[in-house]
Formats: structure tokens, C-alpha cells, sequence
């Protein structure tokens, strides 16, 4: 028996891989995170046991799983995004290295994936950023010491920031001192679903922008050069005369 954490991808059934959707229809038991999860992920499923994890806490979930284990059943625990970012996967697998189950880690596409696609921008471009990082705004829980947003921003990196629309304001004053008051801004809403929605414009007036969309959840943000029109040079690897293991120069 085994727990399959699957990463469902952003929203559209169709971002889910391939093997996350066999393991979805072919395992017995089927725990999801229904509030993030569009019930079309599970379509074709044959599941004896559907359990929707928004209405649980993490020990009537464990217990869930042990049931399982205990029946020989394998589980699809099925998360938003990739299961490895802000899945909360960590402290299931405490538990189950604890019972000594098996879980295997499915991984899926990122909502900054998504993001950057609906934008259809590239968010690392050379001599502009060659870094992405990935972060959450640290408000009813804090961040570990080093990793206040402030400390990230000084990188100048291109930022995908979760959990932070409600606190655009606050954000934008953290980043105008590294970033400028021009730096492009883009706040993409429930990326892929059929509602989806997004805002494009700058730190000074991206937190006006949004208030005029009315997004206040599950919306990322993305803060950096990479997203507006900043000069850069084209990459070695395709460049002419660039002598590399598949195209040796003359």
C-alpha cells in the first residue's frame, strides 16, 4: 500500500501529467483538497472511497490513510499546484514515516508555471534575472529569520509571491526600495480555471489596479523586470558559432 501525493497542477484538468491522472483512476482511495482541487481532476476515477480533505484536520486525514493501509488500499492524495510548495505535504509524511507507510511524490505544475504561461513571458531572461524565487507573504505565519521579503528583494530576482494579494499594499512598500517604483507587476488570478483573471502594470499603481479587479485570494503575484520590456541579449546556447556537445563548431 501506498500514499501517492499528486500534484493536480494549477486548475485545468488538462495540466495534471499523466501519471498523477492513472494513479487518480486507478486507486481505490482518493483524498483531495477540495477547495483548490476543480472536481474534473477526478473525472474517470473508479474510487470505492472519495474524501474531500477542506473538511478535515490533518489527524482525521492521517487516520483516513491508516485506514487504508490497514484495508491494503492505495491512496491518491491529490494537492493543487506542485504537492512540494506550500502543500503542507511535510507533515503528512511525518506522520506516515512515523506508522511505516509507503508515499511516493507526484509532482505537478506550479501555479507560477501557469502564471508565466498566461502572461506568455519567459521569467528568467539573461542579463535581467536569472533567478526566480519562490515566496509567501509572512503574515499570521512568520517567516524564518532571513527570508522577510525585504531580505529577498534585495536580489533584484524575479519574485512569485503566494498568499499575498489581501497585503499588496504592504508588499509594494517592502519592494519600492529594491525594485523602483517602474518594475512591472503581474497579478494573475485562479490561473487556468475558467474564470480566470490577471492585472498587468508596475509597483506604483499595481495595488490600485487590483483593487479595481477585486482580487482578494487565490491570486499570485509576480514582481520583476523579466515582465516588461527591459532589453536583454539572446541566450549562447542558440547563438551562431556557440560550439556545444550537440552542435560542435566548425
Amino acid at each position: 500500500m501506498t500514499v501517492y501525493f499528486i500534484g493536480a497542477g494549477p486548475g485545468d484538468p488538462e495540466l495534471i501529467t499523466v501519471k498523477g491522472q492513472r494513479l487518480i483512476r486507478q486507486c481505490p482511495v482518493i483524498i483531495y483538497a477540495g477547495s483548490l482541487v476543480p472536481a474534473a481532476v477526478l473525472e474517470g476515477h473508479r474510487a470505492e472511497t472519495v474524501i474531500n480533505s477542506a473538511e478535515l484536520h490533518l489527524e482525521q486525514i492521517i487516520a483516513a490513510m491508516r485506514t487504508a493501509h490497514q484495508q491494503g488500499q492505495d491512496v491518491a492524495r491529490v494537492h493543487s499546484g506542485d504537492p512540494s510548495l506550500y502543500g503542507a505535504i511535510g507533515e503528512q509524511i511525518r506522520h506516515l514515516q512515523a506508522l511505516g507507510i509507503d508515499y511516493q511524490i507526484i509532482p505537478g505544475v506550479t501555479a507560477t508555471a501557469a502564471s508565466a504561461a498566461l502572461l506568455g513571458c519567459e521569467l528568467t531572461l539573461p542579463q535581467v534575472a536569472q533567478t526566480v524565487i519562490l515566496t509567501r507573504y509572512g503574515d499570521s505565519s512568520p517567516m524564518p529569520p532571513g527570508e522577510q521579503l525585504a531580505d529577498l528583494a534585495r536580489h533584484g530576482s524575479t519574485l512569485a509571491i503566494h498568499l499575498g494579494v489581501k497585503h499588496l499594499s504592504r508588499i509594494v512598500d517592502e519592494l519600492l526600495p529594491h525594485y523602483g517604483a517602474d518594475c512591472p507587476v503581474a497579478v494573475v488570478h485562479r490561473a487556468t480555471w475558467p474564470d480566470q483573471d490577471w492585472v498587468r502594470g508596475s509597483l506604483g499603481d499595481i495595488a490600485e489596479r487590483v483593487a479595481a479587479k477585486d482580487f482578494r485570494r487565490t491570486a499570485l503575484i509576480l514582481v520583476g523586470h523579466v515582465l516588461g520590456n527591459t532589453p536583454f541579449a539572446d541566450s549562447a546556447l542558440y547563438r551562431a558559432g556557440h560550439a556545444h556537445l550537440y552542435r560542435p563548431g566548425d
